[in-house]
């Protein structure tokens, strides 16, 4: 048999028999002589560990620089929100303090707006000095054929409500441009108490109108300091000084005192409603009880003398309807600033320097 002839089947060289055998028992001692997985010597071990361990330091090290770049974005994202902020505040300063709307006036006839809205106090938007301010510069614009006091508020503070009046009255004497108040949702006690020294009240069917009357409201709580073991230190110069304070006890007499400064507080209102309403309003008992009317039941007490709204008045009394607001514009600044003065003045149990008697709807 010539060496060289190859077999086509297995592509090497042709083997007899014996050389087959041979073959076949060099290539089963060759792979038994070969390490098996398991067998492996304490050297290959633990580099297989070492790299194991190597392989979960890095999946360690990747997930911490993730986080640390999430942590960085959240960061940037915070720093951009609060500059944002920051600069939204500033704007709505600049706006609120150089803004020309609600301070200027428009050229040709118009309606010279100004609202009164929400509780009437020294520090809300409908405090005396603001509704003044801008019922003064609506009484001044040389367009405006009417002063227009847009109401929409529960009452308040009487002394507020009756700076407003008594300005609104002064203006009323001059005449020249009549003052007319417009009750949207609600006008009622100290709102209508200023409502009642326009010209002319204007209110929907169903706006709410009227409650001539005052309110104090609080609560007695001398029976739960007395359970709860707790001591009131209240120190006075004065026997009556402390009679509104709500954990102590008050007497027939100073209840009856109280009464007498109600009464005569209700009288300056009812008072000031007939000055400004004069014979409208209707012989009915129940007008100064405190009760509250919808606008159709008060025209026909005399409480209001028309039927309608802003755009109806505008409509009726232009041959253009058009209106400008000259409500002031508020600080925002002084505006969050009287806020925490209130809130730290409550936190710290400060007393407040506002009246306890209100011309307000509700308690």
């Amino acid at each position: 048999m010539d060496d060289d002839r190859r077999d086509d089947w297995t592509q090497g060289p042709e083997l007899s028999a014996e050389q087959a055998r041979e073959e076949r028992r060099r290539r089963t001692g060759a792979e038994q002589a070969a390490p098996a997985p398991g067998d492996e010597d304490a050297e290959t071990l633990r580099e297989r560990q070492r790299l194991a361990q190597q392989a979960m330091l890095d999946r360690w090290i990747d997930g911490v620089l993730a986080e640390q770049r999430r942590s960085r974005r959240w960061k940037l994202f915070f720093r951009f929100l609060f500059a944002a902020l920051i600069l939204v505040s500033l704007a709505t300063a600049l706006y609120g303090v150089f803004g020309v709307g609600g301070s200027g006036s428009v050229a040709g006839p118009h309606l010279a707006v100004v609202k009164v809205e929400g509780v009437i106090d020294s520090d809300s938007r409908a405090s005396a000095d603001r509704i003044i301010e801008g019922v003064g510069r609506a009484w001044k614009a040389p367009g405006a054929k009417a002063v227009v006091l847009r109401i929409d508020s529960p009452g308040g503070s009487p002394v507020q409500s009756q700076r407003i009046y008594d300005e609104l009255m002064r203006l009323r004497g001059q005449g020249g441009k009549p003052i007319i108040a417009v009750v949207e949702d609600i006008g009622a006690s100290g709102a209508y108490y200023i409502a009642s020294a326009a010209d002319e009240i204007v209110a929907a069917p169903a706006s709410l109108v009227g409650s001539i009357g005052v309110i104090n409201a609080g609560f007695g709580f001398q029976d739960a300091m007395e359970r709860l073991g707790v001591e009131r230190r209240v120190f006075t110069a004065g026997e009556n000084k402390a009679f509104l304070d709500p954990f102590s006890s008050i007497s027939p007499q100073q209840r009856d005192f109280w009464q007498q400064v109600l009464a005569t507080t209700h009288r300056q209102f009812i008072d000031d409603v007939k000055a400004g309403r004069g014979d409208r309003l209707a012989d009915d008992e129940r007008l100064f009880s405190g009760l509250v009317w919808t606008g159709e039941q008060a025209l026909d007490l005399g409480l209001v003398d028309e039927l309608g709204s802003l755009d109806t008045l505008a409509r009726e009394r232009l041959a253009t309807p058009r209106t400008q607001d000259y409500t002031p514009r508020l600080d925002p600044f002084d505006r969050l600033a009287r806020r925490f003065g209130r809130v730290a003045a409550e936190w710290f149990g400060l007393p407040q320097a506002a009246s306890p008697l209100r011309y307000q709807l509700g308690p």
